[in-house]
């Protein structure tokens, strides 16, 4: 039983599981890491990387559209695509080994299985019991299966990635920045691009103006947008391709693929959180305080798995000011959420920080709140017959001049 007594055990390889890990080892803790899966989590096997080397591939397809403005003659460029996504796997697996290698480094177990919880300072996996005087849960998120009648014909993000071949229609359902993003990549790619939205707008938890600007320059850049076009039924014909049939009564024909980008979940089905008394929330997220502990003693949770922003530098340092506290002799070490930078890699692609002109006037009143906008043509659009707009917006407490 030895073998198996840790200070740390951390649930979950990805970004801020890793980044708890490594800092609490470097403290000198002995430190086991439970995953399931590969190391590296979403970001690494499923999102933001192999997400932004589609994204780069995109760009420079549409930089060698704008080359003859430029004066230069250039033939007409064909993707292989499976020289892209192989090149893309690759990279994917030096990370990986790259983690490995860094557990070795500072001697992290790695268990390979997966984890629920014992008691409140055990973890059983694969019928083998793990102790340690602290848990971090950091098992992250999954996406969130589309309700409707034939949501079984669509893939999510995850299955994007799987793709052997660029799709010749593709549809999206669903506007966030996950939908958004991968409608630009697709389009820019040369696919035939839906995208439907239940609302009048994309990302429509943002400022409107991010959304409304965006939607100009999808729809200019030949991206078709179905605003208002809520998903009600999808259909699979012999030919294999599908059609969506939306509340609205239209009919979206002859889709090679469907990709339903409508939300994702914290990933704890499993984790036996009941047991140990870890409170969630109605969305299943785990509740923390400021300084990542859950209602449970001793047990912690960050990244996805919360109500924090799902985003990879955040779960990363969260991570590390948890290490930091535990094994640091930091007691007060924490992450200061307020003014965390969020970028959307759509096309173009969106920067944004603090609060939308909405949230502000919802905290302040509308009379106490000043807004600053500018709408301009960037340089690189010079010779462009169709310009894309560059838009800068920022968002002041009035009395003071005060950035949100």
């Amino acid at each position: 039983m030895k073998n198996n007594q840790f200070d740390l055990i951390v649930l979950g390889g990805g970004s801020g599981g890793i980044a708890s890990a490594v800092r609490a080892a470097k403290y000198g803790a002995k430190v086991a890491v439970v995953e399931s899966s590969f190391l590296g989590g979403t970001c690494v096997n499923l999102g933001c990387v192999p997400k932004k080397i589609m994204f780069n591939a995109s760009m420079i397809n549409e930089i060698m559209h704008h080359a003859p403005e430029y004066g230069f003659s250039l033939t007409s460029p064909i993707l292989d695509w499976n020289t892209l996504v192989n090149k893309r796997n690759a990279y994917i697996e030096r990370l990986r080994e790259n983690y490995a290698k860094r557990f070795t480094q500072f001697n992290i177990t790695l268990i390979q299985g997966t984890g629920a919880f014992h008691d409140a300072h055990s973890i059983k996996v694969n019928d083998v019991l793990y102790r340690a005087q602290h848990i971090i849960i950091a098992t992250g998120g999954e996406p969130s299966p589309p309700t409707i009648h034939g949501g079984q014909h669509t893939i999510d993000s995850d299955g994007f990635f799987s793709l052997t071949k660029r799709p010749d229609k593709v549809a999206i359902i669903g506007s966030g920045y996950i939908g958004v993003e991968l409608a630009g990549i697709l389009n820019s790619l040369g696919s035939e691009t839906h995208l439907l939205m239940r609302g009048i707008r994309p990302l429509s938890r943002f400022d409107n103006v991010l959304g409304d600007t965006l939607m100009e320059i999808m729809q200019q850049q030949g991206i078709h947008i179905h605003p208002n076009h809520k998903a009600q039924e999808i259909n699979l014909h012999s030919d294999g391709r599908k059609s969506i049939v939306c509340s609205s009564g239209s009919i979206i024909q002859d889709i090679d693929v469907i990709i339903a980008a409508v939300g994702r979940k914290p990933r704890t089905t499993g984790l036996n959180l009941e047991k140990v008394s870890v409170a969630t929330d109605e969305q299943g997220l785990v509740l923390v305080d400021a300084f990542q502990n859950t209602s449970t003693q001793g047990i912690y949770a960050l990244g996805d798995v919360t109500n924090a922003p799902a985003l990879t530098p955040v779960a990363i340092a969260a991570g590390r000011r948890l290490a930091d506290r535990l094994f640091g002799q930091q007691p007060e070490a924490c992450l200061n959420y307020e003014n965390i930078c969020t970028v959307i890699f759509s096309h173009p692609p969106i920067g944004t920080v603090g609060f939308s002109e909405q949230e502000a006037i919802e905290q302040y009143g509308k009379d106490q709140i000043k807004i600053y906008q500018t709408r301009f043509t960037p340089m690189f659009d010079a010779f462009a017959e169709e310009k894309t707009p560059t838009v800068m917006k920022l968002v002041t407490l009035g009395s003071v001049n005060q950035f949100f």
